[in-house]
Formats: structure tokens, sequence, C-alpha cells
């Protein structure tokens, strides 16, 4: 048996099929895992991302610590509540974790961190943060809900005191509130709007029957990875993890070499490989054959060499085959996946696949 939610009963009386899923039971669907998908992207769902964890950073000299620590710049977080999407790293450059950061005071920076890896990344920051007096905390007594779809915020809305209501509406993308023991923050992994609310566990059953009653879907770990890959968000195990740097990852942009004098965990590392150059990228494909891409499967780049697909399945959306592929940095347009035997045609595409609801390749 593996860890448990607040919701795992919740789960089971929805009839959901429970799952491992690093080391938790966690639903992956509650019957059609595709009605799950379109529901989100046309309507409103909600997940239990409750094994992620949330982990309270608090003392002095708390910013002049994640500077060090993470790999994007928390320099650029200055307005209370605004949230910051970084990995942080290893010496070496590997991907530790990718998570978020908040800023809510000077003395207080919130981070979430995905659940195969708290416990490490805890026993990693704890490492770290001693010589800054900072003081790291494991909130493992509240859950976390993702409410995602373009009618979701205006559900959410509706659980609030009507004191919050208008300011949460009018809160930006990436922005974090407290709103009385809740937490309620623009973000989520499925490329729609919404708001991931951190709250007390014992509050999480309750409010998931209330969303369901306000006609929010109760949706499971496989439309959440069908969504996210369309959104073209990675996914940490599958495309990038320890033995990964950003550079090769699709993550360049997460890391801030600038400004020049500060000293982040895996900065020299990655200045090496990047003036050295690196071998490999990850790219967006798109299968125009018939066929299922599946991670680990093989890419043939023609007189390139080969590649591997880390994430990939069939979108609902687009009514095709998708992947995330770590390719040679020479690959073109075109590649060949195996699949059974076949080499099948796919194309490089820009990611996202689909954002907003909107596809955006062809």
């Amino acid at each position: 048996m593996g860890r448990r939610t607040p919701l795992y009963d919740s789960h089971v009386a929805l009839g959901a099929r429970m799952v491992d899923f690093g080391g938790w039971d966690m639903p992956v669907n509650y019957g059609s895992q595709i009605e799950e998908h379109h529901a989100v992207r046309h309507s409103a769902g909600v997940f239990d991302v409750s094994h992620m964890c949330v982990v309270d950073l608090r003392g002095a000299r708390t910013r002049e610590f994640l500077s060090h620590l993470l790999a994007n710049d928390v320099g650029k977080l200055r307005e209370p509540g605004k949230a910051l999407y970084s990995c942080m790293l290893n010496e070496a450059g590997g991907i530790l974790d990718d998570l978020i950061v908040y800023f809510l005071d000077e003395s207080w920076f919130r981070v979430v961190v995905n659940a195969g890896t708290r416990d490490s990344d805890i026993v990693w920051m704890r490492q770290h943060a001693a010589s800054y007096g900072v003081d790291v905390i494991e909130r493992a007594e509240l859950a976390m809900l993702a409410v995602q779809g373009p009618d979701a915020r205006t559900r959410v809305v509706k659980l609030l005191a009507t004191t919050e209501r208008e300011a949460v509406l009018a809160q930006g993308v990436f922005f974090g509130r407290q709103c009385g023991d809740w937490f309620v923050s623009r973000t989520g992994y499925t490329g729609e709007d919404g708001f991931e609310v951190v709250m007390p566990a014992g509050d999480a059953p309750r409010v998931w029957q209330q969303l369901n009653d306000l006609g929010v879907v109760s949706c499971g770990l496989g439309a959440r990875d069908t969504l996210r890959l369309e959104a073209g968000m990675n996914l940490y195990g599958n495309d990038m993890d320890a033995s990964k740097h950003p550079l090769e990852s699709g993550l360049t942009w997460t890391v801030a070499f600038k400004p020049q004098e500060r000293d982040f965990i895996g900065r020299a590392a990655l200045e090496s490989i990047r003036a050295a150059g690196i071998n490999n990228t990850l790219v967006a494909l798109l299968l125009d054959d018939r066929g299922v891409l599946r991670p680990h499967q093989r890419v043939v780049v023609d007189g390139v060499g080969e590649g591997e697909i880390t994430s990939g399945t069939f979108s609902p959306t687009l009514q095709k085959s998708i992947a995330f592929a770590r390719v040679p940095v020479a690959t073109a347009n075109v590649v060949a996946v195996d699949i059974r035997g076949k080499l099948l045609r796919a194309r490089v595409v820009k990611a996202p696949f689909v954002r907003n609801g909107q596809i955006l390749v062809s």
C-alpha cells in the first residue's frame, strides 16, 4: 500500500481506478479518461494534487538562499504572491526537480515540489539552508486541488467568502493569494486557465464534493498527462531527471545566467556545457502515420543519428499522436519513430500543441 492523500476515500467512493504513482495511491481515471480530458478543455475539471509537497521557507535570508538554490532568479519576484517556475540542480547541472516558488514576504517563500522527489528535495534544501539560517517546513497537513478549464475560476470563487471573490478573479497569472485558510494560485499543468488551491487536509473531501455539485468533473492522472503533454509541459522522470540538464531538456528559458555574479548550484557546469555546445535537445513531435507514440521508442534521424521518445500519447484534442523526444541537435524537420519494428514518419513541430483550447499545430 502506498501513501494516501486526504481524498483517497473520496476517490474510491467515486469509483476511481487507483494506481501507484511515485509511491502514492492515486486515481488514474473515474471512468472515461477521454471525457475527463475534454471536460478540462471545454469546461472545468478537478484533480487531486495533494501528493505534491508544499514547503514553506522562513528566515531573514530566504531570498539569498533561493538565489543560490535555484537556476531561475528569485530576484524577479518583487510583488507579494508572485510565482516563478524553476529547476533545482545538482552541482553537475542535473535536474533534481522542477518546482514553483512563491514570494509571500521577505522572510517567507513557499515552494511546491513533485511527489516522487519530495523526500530527497527536502533533504537537499535543508542541507543547503542551514548556512543561511532558513527553516525548511514541510506542510504535510495541507491538501491541494487543481481546478482547471475555461470555467474553473468562476466555479472556484463560488466557494470563497464574498469579500474575496472580486480580488481572486482579478488575480494575475502566476500569482497566489491567501484567502483565509486557503492559498489560491492562478497556476496549473493543463494549458488551461484555473486555480491550484492549497487548503487544510480536512477541507478537501467537502470541497471536492462541492465542486462536483457545481459541475466540475473529477479527473485523474491519465487526463492530467494528456493535457500537460498537449500543453507542451515537461514531466519530471520522463522528460528530465538528475542525469539531464535544462539545456537538453527544453528548459533553457528557466535558467537565469544574468546577473553574472549570482552563483547558483550547477551554474559552473551549465556554463561549461553551454560553451562546449550541447549534443542533444528536446523537441515536440507530431505523428503523420497511424500509431501511438510512447516513451522509450527509438527515433531515427536520417544522416544524423538516433534519439528517444521521452513522453508520448494519443492527443484527444488533435486526434493524432504527439510526443517529446530527445534527439541530436542537428535534427531537422522530419524523423522516423520505430513503432513495433516499423519506422513511421513524424514531424518536428513547435510546442505547445494546444493552449487555452486552441490547437496550435497542424
